[in-house]
């Protein structure tokens, strides 16, 4: 006999977190990189709250995430799932499911769509339930709202003094990490780069745990736009990088990394150490920075506005205004780069990543990371910027698919493009590496013929510049702009430099 179901869906809703439960109860966050977490750790901590990062993310976590939630969900949404539910687990065996319950609430990101992202709160609200922790509190950051009122004794307040702060931490973030990146394949003493960045970031986070409490919406924004205090961090955070020795003779491909957003920032298992494999295989990789992705959500919100233009009653005011906010998040930006030495890549320009990716994606299309993989992707190649593109994205994940589908046009039209697109299973890394290393040996054969090619109309031999170099120790200096004399590669251009030849 078939069965009726009375009941009916109800999405998911937390019960109250209050004012005065803030100083028992401890906000678990992660999902971005190391240096990230650690400056939200601090800001969190500055603004009265308890907090703390989730362990580091480990293969158990995704087998654990498809056993409690979906076999079938993409591996961002069960490793995410599954580093959660291994954490509350142990607590639980260690003090009880009530006191977890109590004690501990989560923060992390939403949305809507056919994505990871809209599996999110019935992934964990599943995995929570086989875990006999219905009663744990979740709150998902969607649409730049947390999903609970905002009443004053409401526990999570996301002001804005909050929210300007998370975005100077981010951007700081990228900025160490970008230089800690193009720093860490030429060090000669192996470890030092590595260090120096925790102690950078720990000489940030200093600045973030003394930022003021709490300031009213226009003090706040004041303060943000005009305090030097993270400038001033970074500026004393050269001192540690300045001590690290480098060779710039070596020859190395230049990765570029891109993907959904989740998979191409990590930095561990969740995607098969990419990073670390590659820097290990001899590449320079160019990490894919937070920031570039929050411009681009304000270029695609200015997209849909103009469409509404003498349609929706302040969609010209409302352009304006995002336009403004977008010029000032890149000028702040550029002060923290201006802080290590203008040595962090700038971010590219939006509306050229657009009119590159125009003719092979729909750029009101924005599911995933939209035209954004197409854009960057044919820019990182044309403006000899990398050697190779490896894009990150979750296996069978439709909005990146579509990217990767794009790409074979784009492909096509760039017939020269090292591209290699990893699908990403989480536990199959075997079979990932050995898709990427194919399209890095070519990568660095063209490393190596570049490198030559420098050589020749530099008028050089490897001993003639190593020599050259040695009569010339800036070069080798951490905060020395490698210029851009026609070749990719960070060597190639070192010869050039030494003798004064393009390519």
């Amino acid at each position: 006999m078939n069965r009726i179901s009375e009941t009916t869906y109800k999405a998911y809703e937390p019960r109250p977190f209050t004012a005065d439960e803030r100083p028992d109860v401890t906000l678990l966050f992660g999902g971005v990189t190391w240096r990230a977490e650690q400056l939200l750790e601090g800001l969190f901590r500055s603004a009265g709250y308890n907090a703390q990062r989730l362990p580091d993310v480990t293969v158990d976590d995704l087998f654990l995430g498809r056993e409690l939630a979906d076999v079938g969900q993409c591996c961002p949404t069960a490793f995410t799932t599954g580093n959660l539910a291994g954490f509350l687990k142990a607590e639980a065996d260690r003090i009880g499911s009530e006191e977890v319950a109590e004690k501990y609430v989560y923060v992390t990101a939403g949305a809507c769509g056919a994505c990871r992202f809209g599996q999110y709160h019935q992934s964990y609200e599943l995995a929570l339930k086989n875990l006999g922790l219905e009663a744990f509190r979740m709150f998902l950051v969607q649409q730049h709202e947390i999903d609970q009122p905002k009443e004053g004794d409401a526990g999570l307040q996301t002001d804005i003094h909050l929210l300007l702060s998370t975005a100077l931490g981010m951007m700081a973030a990228d900025a160490i990490q970008d230089l800690e990146y193009q720093l860490r394949p030429y060090e000669t003493k192996p470890g030092t780069t590595n260090q120096v960045a925790q102690a950078v970031v720990n000489e940030v986070n200093d600045v973030m745990l003394s930022r003021p409490k709490s300031l009213s919406k226009w003090r706040s924004i004041g303060w943000h736009l005009f305090t030097r205090r993270f400038i001033k961090a970074m500026q004393r955070a050269r001192k540690h990088f300045e001590a690290i020795e480098l060779d710039r003779l070596r020859v190395k491909p230049m990765v570029k990394i891109t993907g959904e957003f989740y998979l191409a920032t990590a930095e561990g298992v969740q995607n098969y150490n990419m990073h670390r494999w590659l820097e290990a295989e001899g590449a320079e990789v160019q990490p894919a920075p937070m920031v570039v992705w929050f411009d681009y959500l304000m270029r695609y919100g200015g997209q849909k506005l103009e469409l509404r233009f003498g349609i929706t009653e302040n969609a010209r005011k409302n352009y304006f205004l995002l336009r403004l906010g977008q010029r000032v998040f890149r000028a702040k930006y550029d002060q923290m780069r201006k802080a290590l030495g203008n040595i962090p890549r700038p971010m590219p320009d939006q509306n050229e990543l657009r009119r590159l990716a125009a003719p092979f994606f729909n750029n009101m299309i924005n599911g995933g990371e939209g035209d954004l993989l197409v854009g960057k992707a044919i820019w990182a190649h044309t403006r000899k910027k990398a050697h190779m593109i490896c894009e990150l994205s979750p296996y069978a994940c439709l909005p990146n698919t579509m990217s990767i589908g794009a790409m074979a046009a784009v492909q096509g039209h760039y017939p020269d493009m090292l591209y290699a697109p990893i699908e990403v299973k989480g536990d199959s890394d075997v079979h990932a590496l050995s898709r990427c290393q194919m399209v890095l040996t070519e990568a660095k054969g063209r490393a190596k013929d570049e490198f030559d090619t420098a050589l020749a109309a530099a008028g050089l031999t490897l001993d003639e510049a190593r020599a050259r170099l040695k009569q010339r120790p800036e070069l080798n200096a951490p905060f020395y702009r490698v210029p851009h004399r026609g070749a990719v590669g960070t060597a190639s251009n070192i010869v050039l430099e030494l003798g004064n030849a393009t390519l």
